[in-house]
């Protein structure tokens, strides 16, 4: 395949960017604090080909805990910082790439100017010589960044991640890799490529946050990997599927065979996203769900729908509270899962807790009350 000319970043055994084939990754679906069964994923998530595996850290204990997992696993780690961007320090020596979601730097310090958070990260990766990836999502964009890009969701993800690009390199730091993520093919096609025209150089990391269950969140992810690994651009990639913990390996096995499929010139019918039916959006179960019925409530949302499969509505099912009160905002109706009740909300109106048990009715009392009032419109006119 054609690729952009990247510079290349090296992460632990393996490197990216430039004329490296492209690396696939996957995340551990584990609670982290699990050592045995984190150890065991990540050992299942290598064997099936990925050149990284991806762990989060939330906390003191966790650092502990990850520690163990790199005695017991040969992998090249990466660990996935959620709000508290200072347990950087304490999980360098055990991985060989920190990521960071810029707009979650704000969550604490927050009165110190994001530059020098910046710089704390940049200075611990450089001692620990370590990689860095600025993971940019579009539910959790820098509040400033999108007050400047109020009606142009693509625009500031794009402007968050130019903004931390230009702010390492004036610390003379380059071992960066970014990544552009929406639960919309189509924005992140756009997103990817409006980067990489501006900052060809710099490597970046391909994927569709929030997939869904397969066979359509392969469907939506290979729609986006194929357009954009087909102009050049993307040098990492990772599938983002909701799927139970012992499944989480299948994420590398599909990555993997998009992969081969577009080397070989094999481009399935890429499908035009119909906006006109009903999307439903799920995020890929990893260490941050806290509770595992998530998975179960994604499925049993998509079979519940089916009747409404004609309608242009989109739901969100999101399964922590990191990324589930933001990424839900832009949905008609979303679910984020806590350990014992699921949020439901319109957009960005709260409709209140429900249990695992209660949830699913309630939701089709909402959709077809949605259903209800824009058939109304319609007619109407």
């Amino acid at each position: 395949m054609k690729r952009n000319p990247t510079r290349t970043v090296r992460i632990g055994s393996i490197a990216v960017g430039a004329d490296y084939p492209v690396v696939v990754q996957s995340m551990c679906a584990t609670r982290t604090q699990d050592v045995d069964a984190t150890v065991e994923q990540a050992e299942s998530i290598r064997r099936a080909g990925a050149g990284l595996v991806r762990v989060a850290v939330d906390s003191p204990a966790d650092v502990e805990a990850l520690a163990e997992v790199r005695r017991q696993t040969p992998a090249n780690l990466v660990v996935d910082l959620q709000e508290n961007y200072r347990l950087a320090a304490k999980v360098a020596p055990h991985v060989h790439k920190v990521r960071y979601n810029p707009g979650h730097l704000y969550h604490h310090e927050k009165g110190k100017p994001v530059r020098d958070k910046v710089r704390f990260l940049a200075e611990v990766a450089r001692e620990h010589d370590l990689a860095l990836r600025v993971g940019v999502n579009c539910g959790s964009v820098d509040p400033e960044v999108k007050a400047r890009n109020p009606d142009d969701d693509v625009g500031a993800m794009v402007a968050s991640a130019l903004d931390h690009c230009r702010m390492l390199d004036e610390l003379g730091f380059e071992r960066y890799v970014v990544s552009l993520k929406d639960s919309h093919p189509r924005k992140v096609i756009e997103a990817n490529t409006r980067f990489a025209a501006l900052r060809p150089e710099v490597p970046l990391h391909l994927g569709v946050t929030e997939a869904g269950i397969p066979p359509e969140g392969v469907i939506k992810t290979r729609v986006a990997f194929e357009q954009l690994l087909s102009r050049g651009i993307g040098d990492t990639l990772r599938v983002s599927l909701t799927l139970p913990n012992p499944r989480k390996y299948e994420e590398v096995v599909v990555g993997r065979q998009i992969l081969d499929d577009i080397a070989a010139g094999r481009f399935r019918s890429v499908p035009v996203f119909d906006d006109d039916k009903l999307n439903i959006i799920s995020c890929p179960s990893c260490s941050r769900v806290e509770n595992e019925k998530f998975v179960e409530l994604a499925q049993a949302v998509k079979a519940m729908t089916v009747y409404a499969q004609a309608h242009a509505l989109t739901i969100a099912v999101m399964g922590c509270r990191v990324n589930g009160p933001g990424e839900t905002d832009d949905a008609d109706l979303g679910l984020w899962c806590g350990p014992t009740h699921v949020n439901l909300k319109r957009k960005t109106e709260s409709v209140g807790a429900f249990t695992y048990e209660d949830i699913l009715p309630r939701l089709r009392r909402e959709l077809d009350a949605l259903i209800d009032a824009r058939s109304g419109a319609v007619q109407s006119v």
